[in-house]
């Protein structure tokens, strides 16, 4: 497969099914999108408060929007402004509204929110992250007359919560992207008297409505739909209550139908109406297979239907056990990216449309990742629901930092998670909470627990936090820089790869000549020291391809099928190029394997290759790392990422060999001298039967420039905030891509748009620039549309260039302030992975043999340490001498690899000796890694193995691992007995060969 040309053709229409409006279009239309005609100053003017202030002169703008978000990728986080600004609007409430119930709620307002109806000061919100809201009715006037609302924010950095004084531990400048104001979007409910309530629990005590499937056949298709809505009874008498429950499939078939008990609620009563049902032939949410259900619970009071909640939602059976994790009865190992919460773009910070989540996170899924760990704080539920559409499961924080803490702080962490899990809990692609980015007390894992299984008991969700290697409590756990294994809860890393590179430095042959490693950083680590090597974060493509590559196989090699003990994958860091902290020589993160405007570098490509598969890989395929237009005379270094077993070079189809095999996916060609024309990697499996190739072609000189579009599927809306994008490249007379141009383009805009622009390395990185250079042949830029239907009409130029046209239409859509059309409407699914596999999870590779017990003439109680599936004990030598110990197996067995993790895995070498029945079977040194290590040898019969220390360990720094901390993690090695911790062994465990 091509894998490159495939993703450059694709826009953003592929095999997608329409879907139904997550709102209902009745005329008594219950929520309203509150995103328009909102005014806004920076700045604390006095009386903005009131109803009487002129805000004429206040900038104009329609949510979502972050005041400073002009500055996205421009400064760094340090640099963002912060500061006070105020929003306003003025609406009237619909004629029918009288004696009715009307709610505002807020997605999100950054750092805090003060909320003032015609003057009144109606409430506050401060944690910067979570959905709010309040009950406006007593505050508001009656149709026709006019209401102002007006909301102060303040994001500054230092924040202190004004009841208690205390700051909020993720309101921090490393990890989480100060955009200010009031960056998500704003609704507003006019609900009956009686009426379901809404999932807000902080500011107004109501849990909502809670839908859920229990009692599942997944093989026959069936399970349980069940309904628990909370309603509540505003008249001043007792009313009769029901529930009619409506399912809904994707294509607008009502699937089941069927009525709650009736119950009588009190006067000022608030009770949970519940209604269930057998559903059969039901379609499965799955990875990457985003089909979603309408779950409409229509509140009827005395028979007499007076209001309809929808819920869009998926239903898939999970399963957390023996280190694994299953969907849908069978196993999934995770792959994907640590994600910041963010999600930003240039120019226009986290506050996109809901299509350009869409975009972006589909394209996760398309590179064969399954789970994106959102960092640090609760994503915005446009990100949480654009997850459900596109298959991508979900790991969710509440709040923090990088530490556990204490008193009102963790009360804060513990309120946010809880008010997330009610807001978020109907939605099918998150399986996993997050209590913490580091790891946290029992007692602190315990309480989480129990917020989960009082709001959330049924969603199939496992709560956890980073590390948490020994907890009893937590559900999951992984550590951030290494591998972890387990038989009991699953184990995943929730970052592994922290490198950083560029997208424009395609390796050291190619302008601007860019060599690996080289730029030093810009950056100082929180406490104050620099980072002493910069290389890792300073990569070009072809090395940073590579790097992501070979730290992936150590979580490959220890997957599901390898043994009882296993690794259930991990997250690398991060997805696309991020606007917060970095090490490299940049003013922003680029640990991305897609650029800022989502443009993929040849590490997606690479994981395409490696990740095709729910735990082994699928389909075999292969990707040439690099391109194909040198000068003449170059030579160099050729990497193929394949998951073929054999891969054979051709340069204009004469072949170079086979490649020599590294990490298992990566086939390495040295000196290949450039040849004008093809190069092509051809894939085979052990029989030399063709499994797969990849080839790239020379392209010719610049002649030309290419444009084409991506935009929100139906077309470009014209609400003033949707948004385009338009990409250039830059071609030869043939149409190809030229992958070494760097030419200056200008922009021109006519019509009903507004340039953006993108981003490139240069003067503040080309942020808001109509002119900007493309990098590796390619760039892209946004365009806002206009309020008003139309053209818009992009051109583009560059010296010397055949210049390019593209023309966008905009569709009128509904801009009232009070508007009918939600920001997420017939916003389609995508379902191309398809449903659950039925075929096996995976394939067992070889035999794990218990071990019974073991000898040593050191440090003898503390044996069991090294096999007792603990990762956070050790046993070690505790003294001078020969160091051994002698390890007795179940059973005799015809051991082939001893596999284990020793203290300072990624730093040290131990010489070792293996002797089975006192029959050497290995001799030499650990490798370094991120934790196991596998050590093969011929089979050999026996019950006893004994492993012995035949020297002393030797230091390398070849895996240079540092957090932002400055802190280096010792991985494992007891420091207060350094001197006599010999042969420290983490876990060990023994294998023989599939019979």
């Amino acid at each position: 497969m091509k894998i490159k040309r495939i993703f450059y053709s694709i826009g953003f229409a592929i095999l997608f099914l329409n879907v139904v409006c997550a709102q209902n279009n009745e005329p008594d239309r219950i929520k309203y999108n509150f995103n328009y005609g909102w005014k806004l100053n920076v700045g604390d003017p006095e009386q903005a408060k009131e109803t009487t202030y002129d805000d004429k002169k206040w900038s104009n703008v329609n949510l979502p929007y972050a005041w400073n978000q002009s500055e996205a990728f421009k400064n760094d986080i340090y640099g963002l402004s912060t500061g006070i600004a105020w929003y306003r609007k003025s609406f009237q409430l619909p004629k029918d509204s009288n004696d009715k119930k009307v709610f505002i709620e807020f997605e999100g307002v950054r750092q805090m929110g003060e909320i003032y109806v015609n003057g009144t000061f109606i409430g506050r919100h401060e944690n910067g992250v979570m959905a709010f809201g309040f009950d406006l009715t007593s505050y508001l006037k009656p149709y026709p007359q006019e209401n102002i609302i007006a909301v102060k924010t303040d994001n500054d950095w230092k924040y202190k919560e004004k009841l208690t004084g205390q700051g909020y531990q993720w309101n921090n400048n490393n990890f989480n992207a100060n955009y200010g104001g009031i960056p998500k979007n704003v609704f507003l409910y006019i609900k009956p008297k009686a009426y379901q309530t809404l999932p807000l629990f902080s500011t107004l005590g109501t849990t909502g409505t809670y839908v859920y499937a229990t009692d599942f056949d997944i093989a026959e298709k069936k399970a349980v739909i069940n309904v628990s809505s909370q309603v509540k009874n505003e008249f001043t008498k007792p009313i009769k209550a029901q529930l009619k429950v409506s399912v809904i499939d994707m294509e607008g078939k009502e699937v089941a139908s069927f009525l709650s008990d009736s119950y009588t609620l009190l006067a000022n009563e608030t009770k949970d109406l519940k209604a269930s049902k057998v559903l059969n032939n039901l379609n499965f949410w799955s990875w990457g297979y985003g089909y979603l259900y309408t779950v409409s619970s229509e509140l009827l009071v005395d028979n007499i239907s007076v209001e309809k909640v929808n819920i869009r939602t998926g239903f898939r059976k999970t399963k957390f056990e023996k280190g694994m994790v299953y969907l849908n009865d069978r196993v999934i190992m995770m792959k994907g990216y640590a994600q910041r919460t963010s999600n930003e773009w240039p120019s226009v910070g986290m506050s996109v449309p809901s299509w350009v989540g869409d975009y972006s996170n589909s394209l996760m899924v398309k590179s064969n990742a399954n789970l994106v760990r959102w960092m640090h704080v609760t994503p915005w539920k446009q990100d949480i629901e654009s997850c459900d559409r596109v298959g991508l499961i979900e790991a969710m924080p509440a709040g923090d930092a990088e530490a556990d803490v204490k008193g009102r702080r963790w009360e804060q962490r513990t309120e946010l998670m809880r008010d997330a899990i009610i807001y978020n809990r109907n939605n099918p692609s998150i399986l996993f909470y997050e209590s913490g980015n580091e790891s946290i007390s029992e007692e602190h894992m315990s309480e989480m627990l129990t917020i989960k299984n009082t709001y959330d008991p049924y969603g199939g969700r496992a709560i956890g936090s980073r590390e948490m290697l020994d907890s009893k409590v937590a559900e999951y756990g992984g550590e951030m820089l290494y591998i972890n294994k387990s038989a009991h809860i699953p184990f995943w890393a929730t970052e592994y790869s922290r490198d950083e590179g560029l997208r424009k430095y395609w390796d050291e042959f190619t302008p601007p000549f860019h060599k690996e490693g080289t730029g030093g950083t810009a950056h100082s680590n929180v406490n104050g020291s620099k980072i002493a090597d910069a290389s890792p974060y300073n990569h070009n493509q072809d090395a940073h391809a590579i790097e992501d590559v070979v730290r992936w196989f150590d979580y490959w090699e220890m997957r599901p099928g390898t043994g009882d003990r296993v690794s259930s994958g991990g997250v690398n860091i991060i997805f696309s190029d991020s606007n917060t902290h970095y090490r490299g020589q940049e003013n922003y993160r680029r640990s991305g394997e897609v650029d800022a405007m989502r443009i993929p570098k040849d590490n997606y490509f690479s994981h395409q290759v490696i990740w095709d598969g729910w735990v082994d890989t699928d389909k075999p395929n292969a990707h040439i790392i690099g391109h194909w237009n040198y000068e003449n005379g170059v030579t160099k270094d050729i990497t193929v990422v394949s998951t073929a077993d054999v891969v054979e070079l051709f340069v204009n189809n004469v072949s170079l060999g086979k490649g020599t095999q590294d990490k298992r996916f990566l086939f390495k060609f040295p000196s290949v001298q450039f040849k004008p024309g093809t190069i092509k990697a051809v894939g085979y499996d052990k029989s030399g039967k063709k499994v797969c190739e990849n080839e790239i072609r020379t392209a010719g000189k610049p002649f030309a420039l290419k444009l084409s579009k991506i935009e929100r599927p139906g077309g470009t809306l014209a609400n003033g905030n949707d948004l385009a994008l338009v990409q250039v490249e830059v071609v030869d007379d043939k149409g190809n891509r030229c992958p070494t141009a760097l030419n200056m383009i200008d922009f021109a805009i006519e019509g009903e748009g507004i340039c953006l622009g993108g981003i490139a390395q240069g003067p503040d990185n080309y942020i808001g620039k109509s002119s900007l250079p493309v990098e590796c042949g390619v760039n892209r830029i946004f365009v806002r549309a206009t309020d008003k239907a139309g053209i818009i009409k992009v051109k583009a130029s560059s010296e010397g260039l055949k210049n390019d046209a593209i023309e966008l239409k905009t569709v009128q859509t509904d801009i009232a302030k009070l508007s009918t059309s939600m920001p997420n409407e017939n916003l389609p699914s995508y379902i191309e992975k398809g449903p659950t596999p039925k075929t096996p999870s995976f394939k067992k590779t070889r035999i794990p043999v218990a071990i019974i017990g073991a000898k040593t003439d050191s440090n003898q109680e503390d044996v069991i340490k090294s096999y007792d599936d603990n990762e956070l004990t050790e046993w070690s030598y505790g003294k001078n001498g020969n160091a051994a110990i002698e390890y007795e197996l179940e059973r005799k067995a015809n051991i082939n690899q001893v596999v284990m993790k020793l203290a300072g895995w990624r730093s040290k070498k131990y010489p070792i000796k293996i002797s089975v029945d006192g029959k050497k079977v290995f001799e030499g040194s650990t490798p370094l890694s991120l934790g196991y290590v596998t050590l093969d040898f011929t089979p050999t019969k026996g019950k006893k193995v004994q492993i012995e220390l035949l020297g002393s360990e030797k230091d390398s720094d070849a895996i240079n691992l540092v957090e932002i901390t400055g802190k280096v993690d010792q991985a494992g090695l007891n420091q207060t007995d350094k001197k006599i911790q010999r042969l420290p062994i983490v876990e060990i465990e023994f294998y023989e060969p599939l019979r």
